[in-house]
């Protein structure tokens, strides 16, 4: 076996690929799909921490778009986040990993508080450590709390996986006949405001 590139990773899952065939949702038959890869990934001792968004239930700014508060609209957010991770949870125990699902907003019954060091220590112990509810705070996105979270356990990288192939000159959901870039400085990703 080669050994991985990396030994403490950050996969950050947008909440529609849970959705699968379903349009709404955590598909089951996708959950397993995505636990499988991060089962096989975890096996080869990469220390493997998930953020998983929330974007298959709620958006805070759409919820606000049509009226929500947008504070109760990103809480709304922040609880999908908590039931994907809950779903992703079960599909990796389903696979054999051993999992913890930690949040940054109070569920104790549920879900651990992230506590920066205990997160540490599960990753240590070999567990996938998935966590949820964002940054906590209204206004952030899951990518924001991803890269704060990859700065807070040492990740050596983050890996975003989207329902979406790359980086595009548009939104490609929006508009087919944007292009794909090829290769892109955070530099042009600012100044062409493609974030």
């Amino acid at each position: 076996m080669t050994k991985p590139a990396y030994h403490r990773i950050l996969l950050k899952l947008s909440g529609e690929v849970l959705i699968g065939q379903q349009g709404f949702g955590v598909d089951p038959v996708a959950a397993a799909r995505i636990a499988s890869e991060i089962h096989e990934v975890h096996e080869m001792g990469v220390e493997t921490a998930v953020v998983v968004g929330g974007g298959n239930f709620v958006r805070g700014v759409a919820a606000s778009a049509h009226g929500i508060d947008r504070v109760v609209g990103d809480h709304m957010g922040m609880l999908a986040t908590i039931i994907n991770s809950l779903a992703l949870q079960d599909a990796l125990e389903k696979c054999g990993s051993q999992t913890r699902v930690v949040t940054a907003i109070e569920v104790r019954e549920i879900a651990e508080p992230f506590i920066r060091r205990r997160a540490i220590r599960h990753l240590e112990k070999g567990r996938v450590v998935i966590l949820a509810g964002g940054t906590g705070n209204p206004y952030f996105s899951t990518d924001t709390a991803a890269a704060l979270r990859a700065m807070e356990i040492r990740a050596e990288v983050i890996l975003k996986a989207t329902k979406v192939d790359g980086i595009y000159e548009a939104d490609p959901n929006i508009d087919p006949s944007a292009k794909m870039l090829e290769r892109i400085s955070h530099h042009d990703v600012l100044s062409r405001r493609l974030a």
